[in-house]
């Protein structure tokens, strides 16, 4: 690698292949078993009234406690949410606090609905360069119940505020093409000619396989998920076990359901729903990731990282040049991945994805896929890693691709290397 390229990212094992340079990460591992997800609730739900912040620390700290391990190990916080919540200013070291990690420094990202992956990335490069030996991810969101925001406007008409709501106003209307996400979805489907009839197939595909994580009493599931403790009074609690709010779905049901966009092909039942959540993952060398593993066999490596952005109003296309992004870092083609996981907030994601791909869209996102169970943004990705990574285990190991959209036409892409 010459000496230009070595400074700009001397962080990366860069080699030369077909006169290109591969760039691949190739000292942060994660610890199988090193992570898990709460279920998610249909917002409005069980967690409509949970700071997520504190959720998310409280359902870390026990999840340290139920591995036995000494939060004192620990020496960096990746923490991601998108939704603002009571002492965002603190976020990071606030949760990290309450996890009971003392006084570790931390970082926090907000990108929408890459922000798990762009988490567990971050704190890869912290480990690749040495800056981190044992980082932690935690990403939690709260949709329900969502703040308002108001700002001073002096200048208004007397002088009325600026207000947000920042779920609803922000689902509905990307402020740079003034365009519901929906809409970028219907984009995507008008320019590659999917029919409403090919999003009802995959919306019925992605709930039948959602049906495999409950299989044998959720014995998928069950294989990375962790209940969340919900405080009902200061007397009373509940555990929330599993998803809350999945909509059945039928393919009489969805020929019955009209486009949400006149002319368009999306239904309420070819789309996700927001909810509440949170998700957390420890990224930290090979030899420590051996030591916390649940099996030291099976190794887990961040491989590449991928991102995008399409023209505007096309959101739902970028899941494609982000994972073309993350598979040439990593030196693979398509043919060379086990598992494929997505976000996947309206199913021409993936169809759009399975097209330019040229790969068969029933074949991905087995066990479970945001559409299905809902969406909290800042754990949505990483739930879908941690299942990806139970999926390639059962398969024997190999790579594992994940890809998604972002809200801005965004897209991100993460690669794994198991076993």
């Amino acid at each position: 690698m010459n000496a230009e390229l070595d400074c700009k990212m001397p962080f990366l094992d860069g080699y030369a292949r077909n006169e290109e340079v591969v760039y691949m990460l190739s000292k942060a591992f994660i610890p199988y078993k090193g992570y898990y997800s709460t279920p998610f609730c249909r917002w409005q739900g069980a967690m409509a009234n949970e700071n997520s912040i504190v959720l998310g620390a409280k359902t870390a700290a026990r999840w340290i406690a139920d591995k036995s391990w000494d939060p004192g190990i620990f020496d960096y916080l990746v923490f991601g949410n998108t939704i603002s919540q009571l002492h965002q200013f603190y976020s990071a070291p606030y949760a990290a606090a309450l996890m009971g990690c003392g006084g570790i420094p931390g970082i926090a990202i907000s990108q929408a609905c890459t922000t798990g992956t762009t988490c567990i990335f971050q704190a890869a490069t912290f480990v690749e360069t040495g800056m981190a030996e044992n980082a932690f991810v935690l990403t939690t969101d709260r949709t329900s119940n969502g703040p308002h925001t108001i700002w001073p406007n002096p200048n208004g008409p007397g002088g009325e505020v600026i207000s947000e709501n920042w779920l609803m106003d922000n689902f509905n209307a990307d402020p740079n093409v003034g365009l519901r996400m929906v809409e970028t979805a219907e984009n995507v489907a008008r320019e590659e000619g999917i029919s409403k009839e090919e999003c009802d197939h995959l919306a019925l595909r992605r709930y039948e396989q959602y049906q495999m994580a409950l299989a044998d009493d959720r014995a998928f599931q069950k294989r990375y998920m962790f209940a969340a403790e919900i405080q009902i009074s200061r007397k009373k609690s509940i555990l929330v076990e599993e998803d809350e709010g999945i909509m059945p779905t039928t393919a009489e049901g969805l020929a019955k359901l009209k486009p949400l966009v006149p002319g368009g092909v999306l239904s309420f039942g070819a789309q996700t729903h927001p909810a509440d959540g949170n998700a957390s993952m420890v990224v930290t060398t090979k030899e420590k990731a051996a030591q916390l593993s649940a099996d030291p066999s099976i190794p887990i490596q961040v491989t590449a990282y991928g991102f995008a952005r399409e023209k505007k109003g096309y959101m739902a296309a970028a899941p494609v040049p982000a994972a073309r992004m993350a598979l040439k870092k990593a030196g693979l083609s398509i043919g060379d991945i086990k598992v494929i996981k997505t976000h996947n907030p309206f199913v021409v994601n993936d169809i759009n994805f399975a097209k330019k791909m040229e790969i068969d869209v029933d074949s991905f996102n087995n066990y479970g896929s945001s559409v299905i169970y809902g969406h909290p943004q800042g754990s949505t990705a990483t739930r879908l890693i941690m299942e990806g990574i139970e999926e390639t285990v059962m398969q024997g190991g190999g790579y594992l691709l994940w890809t998604g959209c972002a809200a801005g036409d965004c897209g991100a892409s993460l690669i794994l290397k198991i076993g």
